[in-house]
């Protein structure tokens, strides 16, 4: 009887060199099977004791072959061995580690439940990952930071904020305070790829950057990756921010929140179905306008300026090989008073479903929907009013995901999958009136999809080396309806004007395409048991921008897709880095050094007008970039005072035909020198110390190098057309916390804590801007041509004192 193989080969032909190629491929992969016939598998999930969690990351190794794995996203494990009989030991720091007897001479699931065993530990640690994970994983250039860390963290306002957080990490940085998002090796805040249970934020802020949207109750894992990027993340070319959701306690009731100084915040999640499934939910709310109300003049006392935000997610597991889950969050911003309203949010759905096709093969099909969108206007409501502004926009991504994981051997694990995006860009719906009389401003919808496939290897050649390669695909199409137009040539940096008529495509018509390939490398070369050399490559491309001139993003920034006129932006980085752990784990540190190259990127014209500008491609501008740096990084890991210190010294520049001579010049973001440093100090079990310090330097600025006065007002002038030729004054800023937890139980049944903040302690008012104006009050001063300057520099400052705040934590 034909072996499957036997048949496959014998019905196809093998004339063709090429198929013969796929067919000795396809008979390698069928016979893998059959060449483990004398091997078996132990896999299942290890979980929380206490709530039912997947653990991420928990190392399962095998003592008698010195080998093993860590847990996935969903805390599924894998391992194929010779027959025989194991002691598999499963741990994780802050757990109580647990060593399993396996006789393995058939294929087993054996699934774990690890108890937490902080309450028993003499020493505090701030990090869940297995020791020496720094050094002996393939990851580089990947920072985790714990909830609990977070949570102890001093924080503005004493609200937990998990984006404040990572901005404390190295090659990491923000241009102010109160500006949204976060700058990641050289890239704008664009170029980072945030994920809330794999679905894209297009906007991470809360009040206009001094909070974000992911509320620290629901959040269950963070992980920033900045360089030797997998070959499963795609679409941004700086950085991947992915922050996953809890699944909800499965094992009992749990109510906790807090009552802060500008919001308060409640979750519920409870476990359903006999334990096989489980829920949470969790809201905010800020109450800044009901505080202000009573102090307010008439004038202002319809006035709205609020936050809220709901977040959920359900899981259930049918069987032992199926878990589905189901997420959501909804955010908004309101502000405005009387007929004036401004408002913007998100609104994210993920639905996944895991499944095990076999102890080695484990899948993962995820689809998700997104939407940011942003509304102003004056009168929005009243249709009947003489005077009326309106203006909506938004973009909506919609996606299917399947990611497929092959356990190989344990030293060799395979990866692959593909994705499906499809774009909807809705640049600007308006419409004014004045005196009755109404104007049509809408821009058309852009519509676009994009494609990938990707597979990646992870294995270990010895036991000093391991690789981590593989490859992704990406293929983007521009699709109608619409008119694209072509822009005449001009003199460089000059607004280019479209060329009449335009090109009319039909509802998905292809306009324009573009291809990429996006390899990955990594490798791990061990050179003792506690420090490594690690190198990686990565090249990513990105076919969604974001298009602000402002120094800072604000929500009303408009996203737009690639065209015929706007390539895509791709991203190609090296990185190098030295890592080192000493004294059994309880210090580790990293040396990093990293060069970025960036091409497509986007700039714009004098004088561009980015809003309700049907033609704003011909204000753009392209040109290329560079970034590199070194990261010096010590955490410490154990005992009653933890923390890390980090060190970051960079050079960000950008390269704009017409712009600053065509001369490479700083770009917006550009901090040379950027050191933090947090410290966590358990004074006794009830009380705990916390502060951050960072020093930054400041941002470029561009400053009149003369003046000029004419008709009685002085002007600043630029008169060798340079940019950003100087810097505003350094930043620097402490904040100190205090954790205090309750004695007595709440409602005899719960816990509570008193967190107190003091946010800028020695009053610092850092310089968000700097910028010239005419005072006619100061002395006037005669330049060369006898013309009288009457200019100042101002120090614009978002925050200029000291900010204290106590919030009210609870839990039963």
């Amino acid at each position: 009887m034909l072996s499957l193989p036997s048949i496959i080969y014998q019905n196809f032909s093998m004339k063709n060199k090429v198929h013969k190629k796929w067919i000795v491929l396809l008979l390698f992969v069928m016979s893998l099977p059959a060449a483990a016939q004398n091997k078996h598998t132990v896999s299942g999930y290890v979980k929380d004791l206490a709530n039912g969690e997947g653990l991420i990351g928990v190392s399962v190794y095998v003592k008698e072959v010195e080998t093993g794995v860590v847990t996935n996203p969903y805390g599924f494990y894998s391992l194929t061995l010779p027959n025989g009989t194991y002691n598999v030991v499963f741990s994780y720091i802050g757990y109580q580690k647990i060593s399993k007897t396996v006789d393995l001479n058939t294929d087993q699931r054996v699934d774990i439940e690890m108890s937490d065993e902080s309450e028993n530990l003499k020493e505090v640690t701030i990090s869940t990952k297995k020791e020496d994970d720094n050094v002996r994983s393939i990851e580089m250039s990947v920072n985790k930071v714990e909830m609990k860390t977070i949570k102890k963290m001093p924080a503005l306002l004493g609200e937990v904020d998990l984006i404040r957080s990572i901005q404390l990490l190295p090659g990491v940085t923000t241009v102010g305070e109160g500006a949204s998002g976060f700058n990641v090796r050289g890239g704008d805040i664009s170029q980072n790829l945030v994920l809330l249970d794999e679905a894209p934020v297009y906007n991470s802020s809360h009040l206009f950057g001094f909070f974000s949207v992911f509320n620290p109750d629901v959040v269950k894992d963070v992980k920033l990756i900045k360089g030797g990027i997998p070959a499963q993340y795609g679409g941004r070319i700086s950085s991947i921010l992915d922050v996953r959701m809890k699944e909800g306690n499965a094992k009992k009731r749990e109510i906790n929140g807090g009552i802060g100084s500008i919001f308060s915040r409640l979750t519920y999640e409870q476990p359903f179905a006999a334990g096989k499934g489980s829920f949470i939910v969790a809201g905010r709310r800020s109450y800044i306008d009901i505080l202000a109300k009573p102090f307010l003049n008439k004038d202002l006392k319809d006035s709205k300026f609020n936050f809220y935000d709901l977040t959920a997610k359900v899981n259930y597991r049918l069987g032992n090989k199926d878990t589905f889950f189901a997420s959501g969050y909804f955010g908004k911003d309101v502000f405005g008073g009387g007929d004036f309203g401004f408002g913007w949010g998100n609104a994210t759905a993920t639905a996944r479903w895991n499944h095990i096709f076999s102890n080695k093969l484990f899948m993962n099909l995820t689809g998700y929907y997104s939407n940011y969108d942003y509304n102003l206007g004056q009168n929005e409501n009243d249709e009947q009013a003489k005077d009326r502004f309106v203006w909506k926009s938004k973009i909506i991504s919609k996606s299917v995901k399947p990611d497929f994981t092959y356990y190989i051997t344990p030293n060799n694990q395979l990866t692959f999958g593909g994705q499906y995006i499809n774009y909807d860009s809705r640049p600007g719906k308006a419409t004014a009136v004045s005196e009755g009389e109404g104007l049509n401003l809408d821009l058309p919808s852009r519509h676009a999809d994009e494609s990938a496939l990707y597979i990646a290897n992870e294995q270990k050649l010895t036991d000093r080396i391991s690789l981590q390669y593989g490859i992704r695909y990406s293929y983007y199409r521009s699709l109608g309806p619409g008119t694209e137009y072509l822009y005449g040539d001009t003199t460089a940096g000059i607004r280019k004007q479209p060329i009449f008529p335009g090109t009319e495509y039909g509802k998905g018509d292809v306009i324009k395409t573009y291809g990429n390939w996006e390899p990955r490398f990594a490798v791990n070369v061990g050179i003792t048991s506690t420090a490594s050399l690690k190198l990686s490559y990565n090249r990513m491309s990105q076919y969604l921008h974001l298009l602000s001139n402002t120094a800072a993003s604000s929500p009303l920034d408009v996203w737009t897709l690639s065209s015929s006129n706007i390539k895509p932006e791709l991203a190609d980085q090296v990185a190098a880095g030295w890592f080192q752990n000493f004294k059994d784990n309880m210090f580790e540190a990293s040396v990093e050094v990293y060069y970025k190259k960036l091409h497509n990127q986007i700039d714009y014209v004098t004088g561009s007008d980015l809003l309700l500008n049907q033609f704003v491609e011909g204000d753009l501008l392209t040109g290329k970039g560079r970034a590199y740096g070194a990261e010096f990084y010590l955490k410490k890991n154990k005992g009653r005072l933890t923390g890390w210190i980090s060190y970051t010294l960079s050079k960000t520049e950008r390269q704009v035909m017409s712009i600053n001579n065509d001369n490479w010049f700083p770009a917006r973001f550009d901090k040379p020198h950027n050191f933090t440093s947090v410290a966590i100090y358990e004074l006794n079990k009830r009380l705990t110390l916390s502060s951050n310090f960072t020093i930054t330097s400041g941002t470029p600025a561009t400053f009149p190098t003369n003046g000029y006065s004419w008709g009685g007002i002085s002007l600043g002038n630029n008169y060798n057309n340079v940019r950003n030729n100087n810097r505003i004054p350094a930043y620097h800023r402490l904040d100190l916390a205090a954790t205090l937890k309750a004695r007595k139980k709440l409602f005899g049944i719960g816990e509570g804590e008193w967190v107190f903040s003091i946010y800028n302690v020695y009053n610092r008012r850092n310089a968000f801007s700097v910028y010239t104006r005419q005072n006619d009050d100061k002395p006037t001063v005669s330049d060369r041509t006898q013309n009288m300057l009457r200019t100042e520099a101002v120090r614009y400052s978002v925050i200029g004192s000291l900010i204290p705040s106590v919030t009210y934590n609870f839990k039963f």
